[in-house]
């Protein structure tokens, strides 16, 4: 990926599994009963029992004002979201509560801190109160907007729901009631026991009166401006480049936070381009019966994180193959994401066609390595056919472009092979430091010390000894989670022999590895009188499953490297035990997918990271023109 990619992956950073709703009520009645102990102190020491009493009854004040809105809103706010239009989920809804109740007690917390160093009395605590009542009203109109995608005036309906519950509560229990004379002596002895109930609040909620709920209302509407501007000035170059909204991207990545839902696909695939990519297969079988493994390799790219788009392809592969499947990583970027899981459909139909046109044949060439500048080439035929493994280790290196495949494999079959299983190996990386991270891109000087080693491991492998080919392999699931790095493939090995010279190939599922875990894993399986292979080497699928919550989760960054060390040789040995004659063929067919497209990834990347940066910076000042504009409500009012 290139360096702005790099930036928009590192939003990763943001993402995290939201609990459950009924987790989130919990922490918030918690939080609340923490403020209540700090906003409405008694004064009592709590070395007595009677300090311990007062103790709890601020606790329960803070669950009764603060907590008692947020509960309504984690329960109200879906009912009222869907009624109107709206898609809000009880998680999402329960979360959204949670952050505008930790908004809220924020603001109302360092207004208390300030009013105890200076002569600010109780009534900026209030005035603060109100603010605060006012940003969250404005943090769930921006949020709701984007998820449910409704209008300002219908989203505020819902948005309104935990600020319109504090403002009822505090008027009943201020005895702001007192200050409003209204209906006859009658009506106005029927309705105050309701609507004015003082003697069972705290003494401090007497320093609110009517003028803070008209200033609640005036600065609700202004908020509700802001967010509006906000909205239509960061939304404008979205629309102008992408022909999408800004508010389409934030409540898909919302959802899959919330929830891991897939309405980020629904995003990308407005963005999408229709792409024609190479789906090979490499399959070994026991003589004319059942399959033994088989290779798939489709030239696009599994991203974009998690399982959203093709993220989840290498296990999606391990589950359609009969053999032990091998998802190695192909000569393709982020421009080549698939854009939604059902294009993987595709891919995986294609595979099986090109699966059921294989001609199998049991001749094989010994395996070559060619080096061209950087770039280093493991090649083996089958048939007229070849696999070759491009690597820059130890060398830092991401994704090739898919050009750049394309050429190389372009050039081996000049040199006399017929089709070319042409894998990036993946594995070796610097994480996302550097000002290109790595990519390989046409025109590059990688680019041709690749497409060069492609070649001359063409022209080796047409000359190479061949003999019958027989295969072995081995597959461990590990006890490691893809947050260590290790996708649900775990580690797999073919392992060939053909002429008594073995070559394994090691895949482990994960994105990248960590500099020099490639080259002493090789040193373990191919020096010293008792290595288990003559030649060798290690791969990665890129499955993006790793990255749901770190952009940068590679081999060997969270696992002990001894034991994977242990582990490979183990494998390679254990597939070697199992070698027997095999054949073995290729074949290639085309699939048309919806993938990002060329150049799309650069933009979306570009326009999501200056939401980000200078979004960020126009998001502080709207706040800050906010806030001015509060002040100026208070002089004034």
């Amino acid at each position: 990926m290139t360096a702005t990619q790099s930036d928009l992956a590192g939003l990763s950073r943001f993402i995290f599994r939201a609990p459950s709703w009924y987790a989130s009520l919990g922490f918030a009645l918690l939080l609340a009963a923490m403020a209540g102990v700090a906003a409405f102190d008694t004064g009592e020491a709590v070395r007595t029992w009677r300090g311990l009493f007062f103790l709890g009854k601020d606790a329960w004040e803070g669950i009764f004002f603060i907590g008692v809105p947020t509960i309504v809103a984690v329960f109200g706010t879906t009912g009222v979201d869907r009624f109107v239009g709206g898609k809000l989920t009880p998680n999402r809804s329960s979360l959204l509560a949670l952050v505008s109740e930790v908004i809220m007690v924020a603001i109302v917390t360092i207004a208390a801190i300030v009013s105890v160093f200076t002569p600010l009395d109780q009534r900026f605590v209030f005035d603060a109160l109100v603010v605060a009542l006012a940003s969250v009203f404005a943090f769930r109109l921006l949020v709701i907007m984007a998820v449910s995608q409704l209008s300002i005036l219908v989203a505020a309906v819902p948005a309104s729901i935990q600020t319109l519950t504090a403002a009822v509560l505090l008027f009943v229990y201020s005895g702001t009631l007192r200050y409003l004379s209204f209906g006859g002596s009658l009506l106005s002895a029927y309705l105050t026991p309701y609507l004015s109930r003082a003697d069972h609040a705290p003494a401090a909620l007497s320093a609110l009166s009517p003028d803070h709920f008209l200033i609640l209302g005036v600065m609700c509407s202004v908020y509700a401006a802001f967010v509006y501007g906000f909205i239509v000035v960061v939304d404008r170059p979205w629309r102008r480049s992408l022909g999408v909204s800004m508010l389409d991207f934030l409540g898909g990545f919302i959802g899959h936070v919330a929830e891991g839902s897939r309405e980020l696909e629904t995003f990308f695939e407005k963005l999408g381009e229709e792409a024609v990519v190479p789906v090979t297969v490499l399959s070994f079988r026991e003589p004319g019966g059942s399959e033994k493994a088989r290779f798939v390799l489709p030239m696009i790219h599994p991203g974009p994180m998690g399982e959203i788009g093709g993220g989840n392809f290498p296990e999606r592969v391990a589950r359609r193959s009969e053999g032990l499947a091998f998802p190695p990583h192909a000569t393709a970027g982020h421009d080549f994401n698939l854009v939604t899981e059902r294009e993987v459909d595709t891919i995986l139909d294609t595979a099986e066609d090109a699966y059921r046109s294989i001609e199998y044949g049991t001749e094989a060439t010994e395996s070559v390595r060619t080096e061209s500048g950087e770039a280093k080439m493991l090649g083996q035929g089958f048939g007229d056919d070849a696999l070759l493994v491009s690597t820059y280790a130890p060398g830092f290196a991401d994704d090739v472009e898919y050009a750049v495949g394309l050429s190389a494999a372009a050039e081996a079959r000049t040199k006399g092979l017929d089709d070319v299983l042409l894998v990036d190996a993946h594995n070796s990386n610097n994480g996302l430091d550097g000002p290109d991270l790595g990519h390989v891109t046409p025109g590059s000087k990688r680019s041709f010390d690749m497409i060069t080693a492609a070649g001359l491991a063409g022209e080796e492998l047409r000359e190479a000894d061949r003999g019958d080919v027989s295969l072995g392999v081995a597959w461990h699931r590990t006890n490691w989670t893809p947050m260590e790095g290790i996708g649900p493939l775990g580690i797999r090995v073919s392992v060939t022999e053909v002429n008594g010279q073995t070559t394994a190939y090691v895949l482990v599922d994960g994105n990248n590895m960590e500099p020099g875990l490639r080259d002493e894993l090789l040193s373990d399986l191919t020096e010293g009188e008792d290595a288990p292979a003559d030649v060798a080497e290690v791969m990665t699928t890129d499955t993006h499953i790793v990255n749901t919550v770190k952009a940068d989760n590679q081999v060997g960054a969270a696992i002990d490297w001894d034991e994977l060390r242990t582990l490979v040789a183990d494998l390679v040995e254990e597939a070697e035990a199992d070698c027997e004659p095999v054949e073995a063929g290729v074949a290639v067919e085309l699939a048309e997918v919806t993938v990002f497209g060329n150049d799309r990834t650069e933009t979306l990347a570009s326009h999501a990271n200056a939401v980000v940066s200078m979004g960020g910076a126009f998001a502080a000042s709207v706040i800050l023109a906010a806030m001015a504009v509060s002040v100026l409500i208070f002089l004034f009012a």
